[in-house]
This record gives C-alpha cells, structure tokens and sequence, in this order.
C-alpha cells in the first residue's frame, strides 16, 4: 500500500490481482447480482488506488479492502434499482399535439379579435397591463388617469371578453 500510495501501478495491479476475486465473492454473496458485483469491485478499486496515501496499516489490508466492499454493498442495496434500458420508455414529449396547438391558435386569434373589438382605453389596458406587464400605477400613467380608472377599464375589459368568449376560454384554460 505504501507503494500504491506513491503511484506504483505494477503494486496495484498485484494488489488487484490477489484480492478482485475476493472481493468479487464477496460482493456477490452480498448483493446477489453479478452486474451489480462486478460494478462494486471496480469501485472498491478505485478507492483503493485514491485513497492510498490516507490508509493507515492499522488492521490488515484484506480487513480494510473488505470493508470498502461492503460498504459499497450496503450502499447500493439501499439506493432504488436501476431499471433496465428495455423496461425505460421514450419520454414523453412536452409540445402540444397537432390538434391542440390548432385549438391554442384558434382561442389566440378570437382572442386578439375580441380584444381588437374592446373600446380603445380598455384595449390600451389590457394592452399595457397583460402584454407588456405594466403594473396598474404605470399604467395609470401612461393613460394620463388614475389606479382606480385603469381597474374599471381592466374590468369592464374583462366582463366583455368573458361575454363573448364564455365557451372558448373555458374549454381553453382546462386544457392548460
């Protein structure tokens, strides 16, 4: 180990040769799986090799080694399985499908023309407020009017357009 911890790779290779197979006995009692064994060892293998200038002879190397598999052990059984890449489906695409984005288009377009149709200061409220996400104060100034005026226009905007979009907006906002 003393050797391995200055970075002699022929001492780790026959540091590896001797004790794999044994910690690949191990593993497999222990997990039951030979992917998953297999796996554990090489990671045990690796740790041996970063973390040999911190091992401290003061229990035998085996006991040590052993100890980091079985740790490695534990730690895998507590995590959830992996599932098989035959068992994993394609994920699920998060654009609309064709006849949804015809109806989103078909709301967004009653919707412009219905706002289209608003008398010009609440058209002008709606505008500022919804699209360019103004608060109700700087609307109120850049309509030259006060808070209160531009949240009658905003509701009375509103009142119109559930009128005439009832139906629609409803079907259109259970989908969203």
């Amino acid at each position: 180990m003393l050797r391995i911890a200055t970075g002699d790779e022929p001492a780790f290779r026959v540091l590896a040769r001797r004790y794999a197979p044994l910690a690949l006995r191990l593993a497999r009692r222990v997990m039951g799986s030979s992917a998953d064994a297999e796996e554990i060892v090489q990671e045990a293998l690796l740790r041996l090799w970063i973390n040999a200038p911190r091992w401290r002879p003061v229990a035998s190397f085996r006991t040590w080694f052993y100890r980091v598999v079985i740790n490695l052990c534990l730690n895998r059984k507590r995590r959830a399985p992996f599932l098989p890449l035959e068992d994993v489906s394609d994920p699920a695409d998060p654009t609309p499908d064709a006849a949804a984005g015809m109806e989103r288009r078909e709301i967004d377009r009653a919707l412009a023309t219905a706002i289209a149709e608003l008398p010009e200061r609440q058209r002008a409220a709606i505008a500022l407020t919804y699209h360019e996400g103004l608060s109700n104060a700087e609307t109120a100034a850049a309509l030259g009017t006060s808070v209160s005026a531009v949240e009658t226009l905003l509701v009375r905007a509103k009142r119109t357009l559930r009128q005439r979009l009832g139906p629609m907006l409803e079907v259109g906002s259970k989908q969203s």
